[in-house]
């Protein structure tokens, strides 16, 4: 709307608002003229205003306000008691804002001037000024400071700290921010409303024209002006007085783009609102536009209380699905469905933004030649709720010297605001402090015997001290994948917690000694390599799994966790008594991890000879499942051999202990690859997170099946929290590529692949997925190569041969294509090569009769790789096919 519309809108509604509810949208149709813009306006305001309980119950709608009123300019020199005025810097609907000058101090202040409209009015004044007092009570560095409320030529005014620099709005209109920048700004938002939310005072007017954003990066928030007290205990005769605090029901207060649906209703509202405008904040610095935003005040209206927030990635790229999830829970219709505190939020804010600068730090991994990689490595960061570096530099960049556009206007009303005396920012904190959690890695026990036969137990012993530790709800526990990429280098401490992301570390060694084991164990601080805490254990091999739940006991005690009796009784726990059956069940999973057929079949010999030691270890029934489980994908054996061996010993492992999530993953695999069975494989999956929330391996199980399904948003945000607890894992950053790809974001995919070979250059399994994008983008020089790679570090895994043929074979290369087909059925005569492999192979070469063909013989043997073919892209010259069609329809795809 043009200027002169909104101001007949606002003489339109002056004059309506005074008529009975039932003359006054006559009389907007009477006098608006056919204008339609106008008369929307008017009627959304009167819609919205009509339960109003006086004045201060009309709406405040700030995008109107600011129009319909009009600045009164004050003379340079004009004196308001001992402030001076310079000049005007602003106006909106409760005054305006001059630069002044303290003659008393000798300083440079915002004076907010109040409009007499609002000031006529005592009641009114004496209401914001007993909110004022009780905000000002409040002191936190990024909340404007009030310095003065008074009164001088029967005018009001208020005097706050001048700001130099700009509002968010201005930010964000000149450039798009970065995820991180985003969250430092966010983190010091919350942290400034947890501290007003923890006085009762809510401020609910969060938008970009209420932060400014000094040139060091800091902020401060503004405008307390509708500012709300909450929760007062009141009782007796003090029952009347807080009720004159408190807001009438039925007012609608705030701007309309960032308003709670509570607040559009006119209804109570509460510490939450300030979540769910703070989560439209977040939404617009995201993707340049606000949630809900109509074509009229009406229409953003409607689309509040009635629909849905677009997914960030329609209107932004590289976003992080954490992020998009925090979002999306501040953006809860139900407040009782949103964060309910500003300190739960602003946990998850912190958590994400670690996650952030660890990635960050890795990305620096790659450094040019003659840079030194460990000082990248030995990086800490400074408190999340100060801007880091990188976010003061980029800042100070949009900023700089620049003179100042607003001093804040605290606004009116109350402003309250909250002034704070100066807050000095912590000069360290670890990085390392995950969502409130204490953070910690236990790096694999040195084998001190130097008797590569004992290497099981070292490794055994580390892997059961990290499980039992990652139960405990106060610890962020890396997992055994990413703690022992650090096995044979374990020197600089601060580097590895750094590249980890903890803030202590477990190492020990152990030595066998006849029927002695001796255990040195330590728990340092890496910050200055210090030893916190220590002990030796000597025990007698019998003693074993004693020795490894006191160690996890200990290590518990020294972090000064506090624990409940359910965690106290799990530390304690043992899955079997038999300490035979035990050093068997780690001799299996020492192998188990080697990832190659013979070692997978060592593995499944030992769990069994553990199991006839104890036929109700029921771990040792969940590893031989998984074992079997391994060997169907990689891929070593036939799925009909193997699958309903892993799932008759998942059920066997519940039957024993209904609740180790172990066994459901095993369940929920089994029920995805092998049955498609896709409601009991989600089921099951979903059981393993409940029952075990830090297990890195179920949500990368469920993020496997979510991205077969096509549930992309959903799969990368299970992936990313799969990394989150292992960030060092191969196999995890790996398949996070793999569901970015599948989702249509290559570029995402090869970062993330590229990522991953940078932890280790030689992960096969990552250069065959880098090939299959490639040949996706019809790079197929790099593909071949990259596969070629893949081939001859795979260990003789057929899964990079068929990639490799498929390349080949749309690169134009038909002679090399089918002599690898002809390979591969060589192949087949010695050892299982599924026939999912020889369809695709024909696929490439468009021989679509034989492709299908074997695509029937891969149904039949209910072949793992099978469930690809909802999501790969290779499949789709074949979609509009009745046999093709028909396949999917049995594998029970929608």
């Amino acid at each position: 709307m043009i200027p002169e519309q909104w101001q007949k809108a606002k003489d339109l509604f002056d004059t309506a608002i005074k008529r009975s509810p039932d003359e006054r949208l006559r009389f907007v149709d009477e006098n608006c003229n056919g204008d339609e813009a106008v008369r929307r306006e008017v009627a959304s305001l009167l819609a919205n205003a009509e339960d109003a309980a006086g004045f201060l119950e009309q709406p405040a709608i700030g995008e109107v306000a600011e129009v319909f009123e009009q600045a009164k300019n004050l003379e340079r020199g004009k004196c308001f008691g001992h402030y001076e005025v310079i000049e005007q810097i602003g106006a909106g609907g409760m005054g305006e804002v001059y630069l002044a000058k303290d003659k008393k101090l000798d300083r440079k202040v915002a004076l907010k001037i109040l409009n007499q409209q609002f000031s006529r009015d005592e009641a009114n004044i004496e209401r914001f000024m007993r909110e004022a007092k009780a905000a000002s009570s409040l002191n936190h560095p990024n909340i404007l400071v009030i310095h003065e409320i008074g009164k001088s030529d029967n005018s009001n005014y208020i005097v706050s700290e001048f700001i130099e620099g700009k509002t968010l709005r201005e930010v964000v209109t000149e450039s798009s921010l970065k995820p991180s920048e985003i969250l430092d700004i966010a983190i010091q938002i919350v942290s400034a409303l947890t501290a007003a939310h923890g006085a009762h005072i809510v401020h609910r007017d969060i938008k970009p024209e209420n932060i400014m954003i000094r040139p060091d990066g800091y902020l401060k928030i503004l405008d307390f002006g509708l500012a709300k007290l909450v929760e007062q205990k009141v009782v007796g005769l003090e029952d009347a007085t807080a009720k004159q605090n408190e807001t009438a029901k039925g007012v609608i207060l705030g701007t309309v783009n960032y308003m709670s649906p509570e607040q559009a209703k006119g209804e109570k509202v509460d510490e939450r609102t300030d979540i769910f405008s703070l989560g439209a904040l977040l939404y617009e610095m995201v993707s340049g536009r606000t949630p809900f935003k109509g074509n009229s005040v009406l229409e953003t209206f409607a689309n509040l209380i009635n629909t849905e927030p677009q997914p960030l990635s329609r209107f932004a790229k590289d976003v992080p699905e954490e992020l998009q999830r925090i979002v999306l829970k501040t953006l809860r219709k139900n407040k009782d469905e949103r964060y309910q505190t500003m300190k739960g939020l602003l946990a998850d804010l912190k958590s994400l933004r670690e996650t952030l600068a660890f990635d960050e730090r890795l990305e620096k991994l790659h450094l040019p030649s003659g840079e030194n990689a460990t000082a990248v490595l030995q990086e800490t960061t400074g408190d999340t709720n100060k801007p880091t570096a990188e976010t003061q530099y980029s800042f100070s960049q949009q900023i700089g010297s620049q003179k100042p556009l607003f001093a804040f206007a605290l606004i009116a009303l109350v402003m309250g605001a909250i002034g704070f005396g100066y807050y000095f920012w912590s000069a360290k904190k670890s990085a390392s402090t995950i969502g409130g959690k204490k953070s910690l890695a236990v790096l694999p026990f040195v084998n001190a015997s130097q008797d590569p036969n004992t290497e099981y137990l070292s490794d055994g012993i580390t892997e059961s001290v990290i499980n039992n530790l990652s139960q405990l709800s106060g610890l962020k526990v890396m997992s055994r994948n990413s703690a022992f990429r650090f096995k044979n280098n374990q020197t600089d401490t601060q580097a590895i917690a750094s590249q980890l992301g903890v803030e202590s570390l477990v190492t020990g060694d152990i030595k066998q000694l006849g029927d002695k084991l001796v255990i040195n164990v330590r728990l340092i601080d890496p910050s200055d390599n210090s030893q916190v805490w220590g002990n030796q254990y000597v025990k007698s091999s019998g003693d074993i799994i004693a020795a490894q739940n006191e160690i996890a006991q200990a290590v518990a005690q020294n972090l000064r966790l506090k624990l409940t009796n359910g965690e106290q009784r799990q530390l304690g726990k043992n899955y079997t008594e038999n300490a035979e059956a035990y050093e068997l069940y780690l001799r299996g999973r020492y192998y188990a991890f080697k990832i190659t057929e013979p070692e997978i079949r060592k593995a499944i010999a030992f769990y069994g000879q553990a199991i006839e030691l104890d036929p109700n270890y029921a771990l040792a029934y969940a590893g031989m499942g998984d074992a079997y489980r391994i060997l169907s994908i990689i891929p070593y054996a036939p799925s009909k051999e193997v699958c309903p061996q892993a799932k008759a010993l998942a059920l066997q492992a519940l039957e024993i202990d209904a609740n180790l999530a172990e066994a459901h993953i095993v369940l929920g695999y089994v029920a995805f690859w092998y049955e498609w069975n896709w409601n009991a494989a989600e089921s099951e999956l979903k059981r393993a997170i409940e029952l075990a929330p830090n297990n890195s391996d179920a949500h990368r199980a469920y993020a496997h099946f979510l991205s077969n399904l096509g549930r992309h948003d959903e799969a990368i945000a299970e992936g990313r929290r799969a990394r989150e607890l292992d960030p060092l894992s191969l196999i995890t950053n790996a398949l996070e590529g793999q569901f970015l790809f599948y989702a249509g974001r290559a570029d995402e995919a090869i970062a993330r692949y590229d990522k991953t070979l940078e932890i280790e250059p030689n992960f096969w399994t990552a250069h065959n997925h880098l090939g299959r994008v490639y040949t996706h983008q019809g790079r197929y020089t790099e593909a071949i190569a990259a596969l070629t790679k893949a081939k001859e570090l795979s260990a003789g895994s057929t899964e990079p041969v068929m990639q490799l043929g498929y390349a080949l074979a749309k690169s134009g290369n038909r002679e090399q294509a089918q002599a690898t087909l002809a390979d591969l059925k060589s192949l087949a005569a010695k050892r299982h090569v599924p026939a999912y492999n020889f369809a695709m192979i024909y696929n490439g070469l468009s021989e679509e009769g034989e492709a299908l063909n074997y695509l029937e013989k891969s149904f039949e043997e209910r072949e793992v790789q099978l469930t690809f073919i909802k999501v790969d892209t290779r499949w789709d010259e074949l979609r509009a096919e009745p046999r093709f069609f028909d396949l999917m329809r049995r594998m029970n795809f929608e």
